[in-house]
């Protein structure tokens, strides 16, 4: 296994950069592009307007083209903060903090690669679910739900995370030896998929918020009042629509997305930092 100074000098700001930059975009295209449907299935059960009103089951491909843009972005810009965050800090703090130290570089790189990600998100999910007008697109329409996004997101990251670093850790000293990248994945499966379950309800809220009308007045975007009114409505069922695709999305995607991730670092790192490192003088290799 990598020694922690070993790991350090691999771990220079530069190679983590541009490690997580190629292999988060990689890993963030690869899910988007791939699931893309089971994401649209979801979006249009949880719209006000009902499953067939928003279009059913054609179109799945429907507003793929802004995810297309944005999804290699967003993911690097998650990874680049996240793996920044763990990397520098994770020999420097004591193991028994680790989880802790996964669940705040997590956080902070959500907060982050939000900044990208919901401006998309709106044009994707309103296009999902036929209502998009071009007329009313505005700065504020597009950072609308960013909150709510965040909120979504943070938790499941709290989540996913620390249960993917647990279980790759856990798994890694039982066969002793680094996890390999399809190990990963298993990881990173079993970790999303138990983290979009427990996050669907915020999904849910997200949703709604974004594809409200331009015109509906912020007050009744809150996310407490959404909540309330989605329960009002149809229950715990309405908090848990599209609990379905969203988890197999979700599971399947985190298989992919991982998988992609480790393989792609590792090939970098193989074939772009070791050989940069040794170039430089490096001790360690």
């Amino acid at each position: 296994m990598t020694s922690c100074g070993e790991q350090l000098k691999l771990t220079d700001p530069k190679f983590v950069f541009v490690a997580s930059l190629i292999a988060g975009g990689l890993a963030g295209t690869s899910v988007d592009v791939a699931l893309y449907p089971l994401d649209t299935l979801k979006t249009r059960l949880q719209a006000r307007q009902g499953f067939i009103r928003s279009g059913g089951f054609s179109g799945l491909y429907k507003g793929i083209v802004p995810v297309l843009i944005g999804s290699a972005p967003t993911a690097s810009l998650f990874f680049v903060t996240y793996e920044g965050i763990k990397t520098v800090a994770q020999c420097r703090v004591p193991e028994k903090y680790h989880s802790a130290l996964h669940m705040g570089a997590a956080s902070l790189a959500e907060m982050v690669a939000c900044l990208i990600r919901v401006p998309i998100e709106v044009v994707k999910q309103r296009k999902q679910a036929l209502v998009l007008h071009t007329k009313d697109i505005s700065l504020a329409l597009l950072y609308r739900g960013y909150w709510s996004t965040v909120l979504r997101d943070m938790p499941f990251s709290l989540i996913q995370f620390p249960i993917w670093e647990y279980l790759k850790k856990t798994w890694s000293l039982n066969v002793n030896r680094d996890v390999l990248p399809v190990e990963s994945a298993v990881c990173g499966a079993i970790a999303g998929g138990i983290a979009a379950t427990l996050t669907t309800p915020l999904d849910v809220v997200k949703t709604r918020i974004m594809l409200a009308h331009k015109s509906t007045q912020s007050s009744n975007l809150k996310i407490s009042r959404v909540l309330r009114d989605v329960y009002s409505e149809r229950g715990v069922r309405g908090l848990y629509a599209g609990v379905g695709p969203r988890v197999l999305w979700i599971t399947l995607g985190g298989f992919i997305f991982f998988g992609t991730y480790e393989e792609a670092k590792s090939v970098v790192t193989e074939y772009i930092l070791r050989p940069l490192i040794f170039h430089k003088g490096s001790n360690a290799y």
